[in-house]
């Protein structure tokens, strides 16, 4: 069956304005001249035999009309996006600074983050160590017994081995990449198990904990780096991780309104604050936190992945608290997965379904492992596999590919337009500052599917390969 794809454009009224859109024979009085348009189509197959592949392709219009009619409204706008991207783990980076001469780092971070590769538009780090860390660290690791509550000790310089220079060198490439920071434990001493995995925070460390975030903040500035939004938790309501931290609701509640918040505001830190980080099955923790106005007045929005529940959750937060802002913030690709089971799941979810439910960033877990799907913590992800592998240089897996499918062409900046929906395709439209339309589809089906886009009273036809996915850019 044919599809029909309206793209609207308004304010198109003299023949001047349109030679943003057409060739100038358009707009000539010879109707021997056909209208054009001029397309980008960005394809991967699931069987692999295309990825990434981009055509440049020009397009007859015509007044043909078959099939479904699917409108793109660029006049009704959504959420504004910040960006595209991938957890840089401590892993990730000891991985591309350490494992790759200088030759394979340029080469992958220049794929990785420049307009000529993917333009990976947003990072995720973690403040301390996460669970893909070679080792378990935070910055202010004491000899069991001890505290610090003035945190003079205070140290990042297990991120200057690794972490801080790879990130150095994508801020070349890219200096207006997002990053956001999270936390998998505070430093065990002001924790009541006083262990890396697991506990609670102890409410009498509250304000030095504030505190820590505060110079976390400020330290990474000073070596150039901003933080654009950092999560209270990774993770708050799942103790099995090492490093990890239970935080409830009421907890994160009274930690931002009475401590971290005020902190942030008496130090003049501008780094966005968001709450929860965990599941899409437990909308009513965000709500309980932003429900509290006294909390809410510092927080941005919230934070989630899809390990469990429904992307459509992110829309009942968004639903009670429209003026806060929502973020996907991991979904991880597995070492048994399938390249065509994953490529099909994530973007239908993650690209597709995160940012139809008002997501302004999607992260994926995590840029790279070895071939062992390490380094990781004791305790850690055993089976988690990096959008790049890196083994004597570097090889692509599938979520480099779910990723680039919308960073390459959706800029940061851009809005997320109204665009009709299917079962049988589904698709997400953006609307870039530039003022291209793109347009991502999904073809689960075997079948190649026609697709006729709509450019002002006429109609262009692209065929979709079955079981694919496709980001179509329009001028």
């Amino acid at each position: 069956m044919d599809h029909l794809i309206s793209i609207t454009m308004k304010g198109v009224k003299t023949c001047t304005l349109l030679l943003t859109f057409v060739f100038l024979g358009a707009c000539k009085k010879n109707n021997h001249l056909p209208e054009q348009v001029d397309v980008k189509i960005l394809t991967t197959t699931f069987d692999k035999t295309s990825l990434l592949k981009v055509v440049d392709t020009t397009l007859i219009l015509t007044d043909s009309i078959k099939g479904v009619q699917f409108e793109v409204d660029t006049t009704t706008k959504y959420q504004t996006i910040d960006g595209f991207g991938f957890a840089l783990t401590g892993a990730s980076a000891y991985l591309i600074k350490q494992k790759l001469d200088k030759v394979q780092r340029d080469s992958l971070l220049w794929d990785l983050f420049s307009e000529k590769g993917i333009a990976i538009s947003y990072l995720r780090i973690s403040i301390g160590a996460s669970d893909l860390d070679d080792r378990v660290f935070s910055y202010c690791d004491l000899p069991k017994g001890e505290t610090d509550t003035a945190l003079s000790r205070f140290d990042i310089s297990a991120d200057k081995e690794n972490l801080i220079p790879v990130l150095k060198e994508i801020l070349k490439i890219n200096p207006k990449l997002k990053i956001m920071a999270t936390p998998w434990s505070p430093p065990t001493w002001m924790k009541t198990n006083l262990n890396s995995k697991g506990g609670n925070l102890k409410p009498e460390y509250y304000q030095f904990y504030a505190d820590y975030f505060v110079k976390y903040i400020l330290a990474m500035e000073r070596e150039g780096v901003k933080i654009e939004s950092i999560t209270l938790q990774n993770e708050p309501e799942n103790p099995n991780n090492n490093p990890s931290m239970l935080m409830k609701a009421e907890e994160e509640t009274l930690f931002v309104k009475k401590f971290l918040g005020p902190t942030f505001r008496t130090a003049n830190i501008s780094t966005k604050i968001l709450v929860f980080d965990h599941n899409a099955d437990h909308p009513e923790y965000p709500i309980t936190v932003l429900s509290d106005p006294e909390a809410a007045k510092f927080i941005d929005g919230s934070a989630f992945h899809l390990y469990l529940g429904e992307v459509n959750a992110l829309s009942k937060v968004h639903d009670a608290f429209p003026n806060k802002n929502l973020y996907f913030t991991e979904q991880w690709t597995g070492a048994k997965g399938q390249f065509s089971g994953d490529l099909a799941w994530h973007i239908k979810n993650v690209i597709i379904g995160a940012t139809q439910n008002w997501a302004k960033a999607v992260i994926e877990w995590n840029l790279a492992s070895d071939v062992n799907f390490g380094p990781h913590t004791d305790g850690g992800c055993t089976e988690c596999l990096g959008a790049i592998t890196v083994d004597k240089g570097f090889s692509k897996n599938v979520s480099y590919y779910i990723v680039g499918h919308a960073s390459k062409f959706v800029k940061s900046g851009s809005v997320r337009v109204r665009s009709t929906q299917t079962n049988a395709l589904p698709s997400v439209a953006f609307f870039n500052p530039s003022g291209q339309k793109v347009l991502i589809i999904l073809n689960e089906t075997k079948n190649q599917t026609s697709v006729s886009l709509r450019v002002r009273t006429k109609f262009a036809s692209i065929a979709l390969p079955g079981e694919s996915v496709s980001t179509i850019v329009l001028p």
